[in-house]
């Protein structure tokens, strides 16, 4: 059983973060954010797979004054990121961001910084200090050679007391590394320095495959030793993927569950029917999907409902049929060719029907 470091808690807009607070799940837009039908259109599908907090990028002062119409469009609290412009932290803010995401140490000296420290203040808005292995101070890698776990936590802790000095501490702070292993570390040795609530990922972790194997190895190893509070699978890929292998990394730990469970085989030479494109459609269908069914798409009609039997809904594939099975016992056989349509209405049947009955409870 994972046992949660106790942080503090923060309220990110209507979403609690840290203390008994459930680990959330975080996304970044990659549209300009001063196209508001785009950025909104993307949150949208963000929210429907499961984002619950979505950071977006703010370059300038037009897209700061975009926030308003964005956040009032979308369900879930809207953060924003600036760097370096102590002008549009303070923008964002009065312009309805629910938190802000900046490096108070490059936000323009102390003067400037206490200008939106004030404006924090005076919104309710909470600050995520964010550092990582590229933003780290000269005079401390100078000291630790390169961006070491202890060169991160040092800058890290370094920008959280620019903070504090000036009376704030409705803080969440991240350390990132490109390296998977040194974000672990610098984690670990920063979860025994302050209390305040982290978020986790492993920045610029690269495409599908190589982000989600780096991000699940490092955020893995941290939340399996009960640290963390919000977290990002970074992806050079369409976010809405981000929130996928996020739930599904989280559902591994046991930590939450959303939505539907896939179980898939990896097929082999009894296998008599296209299952790829099958497992895909699947797993892009139930990705929406609340209800915490257990899905099986098996490749052979012998095996699948055996080995799947504890799914609640399965299908496995024939030579030109395939079946449809229900806790191991078949349903219905279709034939291949309109088996996927089939599939995906007897899904949304299950969902429908699960929904019926937790509501009737």
């Amino acid at each position: 059983m994972i046992i949660r470091k106790k942080t503090r808690q923060i309220m990110v807009g209507n979403v609690p973060v840290g203390g008994d607070a459930p680990v959330a799940v975080q996304s970044m837009t990659n549209t300009d954010t001063r196209d508001v039908a785009a950025t909104v259109a993307q949150i949208k599908r963000l929210e429907a797979a499961g984002c619950e907090i979505i950071r977006v990028a703010v370059l300038d002062l037009e897209a700061a004054a975009a926030l308003p119409a964005i956040q009032e469009r979308i369900s879930i609290p809207l953060i924003a990121d600036i760097h370096f412009d102590h002008r549009l932290a303070v923008a964002c803010i009065e312009h309805g961001a629910r938190a802000i995401r900046i490096n108070p140490g490059n936000i323009g000296g102390p003067e400037k910084l206490s200008r939106v420290v004030n404006a924090a203040k005076l919104h309710h808005v909470p600050i995520r200090v964010g550092v990582n292995s590229g933003s780290v101070e000269k005079d401390i890698l100078k000291k630790h050679g390169h961006p070491t776990p202890a060169a991160l936590v040092e800058s890290g802790l370094r920008n959280v007391r620019l903070l504090e000095e000036m009376g704030f501490d409705q803080i969440k702070v991240s350390i990132k590394s490109s390296d998977a292993m040194t974000t672990v570390a610098a984690y670990r040795l920063l979860a025994g320095q302050c209390d305040y609530p982290l978020h986790l990922g492993v920045t610029e972790a690269g495409g599908l495959i190589a982000g989600t194997v780096k991000s699940s190895v490092a955020l893995g190893l941290l939340l399996a030793d009960g640290i963390g509070d919000t977290l990002r699978i970074s992806l050079t890929r369409d976010p809405v993927e981000e929130i996928r292998v996020a739930y599904e990394l989280l559902r591994a730990l046991h930590i939450r569950e959303r939505g539907p469970e896939l179980i898939s085989c990896p097929t082999c030479g009894r296998c008599q029917i296209n299952l790829f494109p099958l497992a895909e459609a699947v797993e892009r269908h139930i990705q929406t999907m609340t209800t915490q069914l257990k899905v099986a798409v098996m490749g052979c009609v012998v095996n699948g409902p055996g080995e799947a039997r504890e799914a609640d809904i399965g299908v496995a594939g024939g030579h030109g049929v395939g079946i449809i099975f229900k806790h191991g016992k078949v349903f219905k056989k279709v034939p291949e060719a309109e088996l996927m349509e089939v599939f995906l209405e007897e899904l949304d049947k299950a969902e429908s029907s699960k929904l019926k009955a937790q509501s009737s409870r």
